[in-house]
């Protein structure tokens, strides 16, 4: 494992004095002075069971401070620290050859509730563990077989289940239109649309790329968020982390009946797995919109049949890009809103209280009256739906989309 060693040192700034541990006056001198012999004694790289000591009181104290209060109430300071922490935790890790998956999900932690640091170092730091991951790529003992895994690809979907669609308008469609266009009868207008063909020339898309097998070769053993329960009003709906590869064996391939639908929706998931970013491209017509590239938020939806996103309106225009299996999806305008009864409360005030499905006509009978359009979405094509339109999505299969939300 020297060698792994020698790789993990070399990203690091080539001395102590090049590594700055600057923070504000939010973070106690204390810490800093236990990040600085934490570092000291990385540098030296004799007392690593000290260091990783060290690491791991720095990333247990910032781990509470990153929950007090919500999370917008974080100061940013702190998750530097956190991510410095995982950091020099990773790095020690690393002198154990046991100790590759375990230094990774450590990484992954900083990546989802730390900072930025060092130029991405936790992104490239990754690269190099999952080069020397001794485990291999499959992260369970009870994976499939390779002849079993590979029938099960994402982009072979399952039996459509029973879905009876409403009396709605159909969604109108259009193939590759010009930017005027597209701006003039659809983004000005706010009227949804479904674009043929602007994403053909995604290796996601185009090459069928995102089978079960690829995602879990270059992601299973990765650590993210997961949502527990088939959508989010549940009261049974919670959240976990897990890795790729756990969440596909349990709740993709080996999903039953009994079990909580998991779902795996997160912002973050391509600034995590660059691989997966690279499949993708940004639709030319975001450049239609105010803000700059930077600005849009990319998301990514994966999870099986019959996960359900409530009625409900997003803050921004989206497009919704549908990479594997297909999604029934009902919309209505704002103009609507007072027929679809929004929850009364702040946090779900973007929410309808009505099921979809299942409508209670009794408390909620203008709900019956609502005018909304309908669509069937397959693997890609992309859904425009304008800022504030309600949008209720059911999976009708395995599914992977990515959702591009900007201003």
């Amino acid at each position: 494992m020297s060698c792994l060693w020698d790789e993990v040192m070399a990203l690091l700034p080539p001395s102590l004095e090049n590594l700055s541990l600057r923070f504000n006056r939010t973070v106690d001198k204390s810490l800093i002075f236990l990040l600085r012999q934490t570092v000291e004694l990385l540098y030296e790289g004799q007392d690593v069971a000290k260091c990783l000591q060290l690491s791991q009181t720095i990333v247990d104290f910032s781990w509470e401070k990153l929950n007090i209060g919500t999370w917008k109430e974080v100061d940013k300071e702190w998750r530097r620290v956190y991510s410095h922490g995982c950091l020099f935790k990773a790095v020690c890790l690393c002198k154990d050859e046991t100790a590759v998956r375990e230094a990774i999900k450590t990484c992954d932690m900083g990546l989802l509730m730390g900072a930025t640091i060092l130029d991405n170092i936790l992104i490239r730091l990754v690269k190099v563990l999952q080069s020397h991951n001794t485990t291999g790529k499959r992260p369970l003992e009870d994976a499939t077989s390779d002849q079993e895994s590979s029938k099960k690809k994402l982009n072979i979907a399952p039996l459509m289940q029973e879905f009876k669609t409403g009396t709605g308008t159909a969604v109108p469609r259009v193939r590759c239109p010009s930017l005027e266009h597209f701006r003039t009868q659809f983004l000005i207008p706010q009227k949804p649309v479904i674009l043929e063909g602007i994403v053909d020339h995604w290796p996601a898309v185009r090459d069928c790329k995102w089978s079960m097998d690829y995602i879990r070769d270059i992601a299973g053993c990765r650590t993210v968020p997961v949502e527990l329960g088939s959508r989010y009003t549940d009261e049974q709906w919670s959240q976990t982390l897990m890795t790729v590869g756990e969440f596909i064996e349990k709740y993709i391939l080996d999903q039953v009946q009994e079990d909580p639908i998991g779902y795996l929706a997160q912002h973050q998931l391509f600034e995590q797995i660059p691989e997966l970013r690279q499949d993708i491209d940004i639709p030319d017509y975001c450049c239609l919109g105010d803000g700059d590239e930077d600005e849009i938020t990319i998301n990514a939806w994966f999870g099986p049949m019959g996960t359900i996103s409530p009625l409900h309106q997003d803050p921004q225009h989206n497009f919704l890009t549908q990479v594997v299996g297909r999604k029934y999806i009902r919309l209505y305008s704002p103009a609507q809103t007072a027929k679809l009864h929004p929850h009364p409360t702040q946090l779900l005030h973007n929410t309808s209280q009505v099921d979809v499905e299942n409508p209670d006509l009794i408390n909620f009978p203008e709900f019956g009256l609502a005018d909304f359009q309908e669509c069937t979405l397959r693997p890609g094509e992309v859904l425009f739906i304008p800022v504030k339109y309600w949008h209720y999505v059911r999976s009708l299969d395995i599914s992977f989309s990515v959702s591009f939300w900007w201003s």
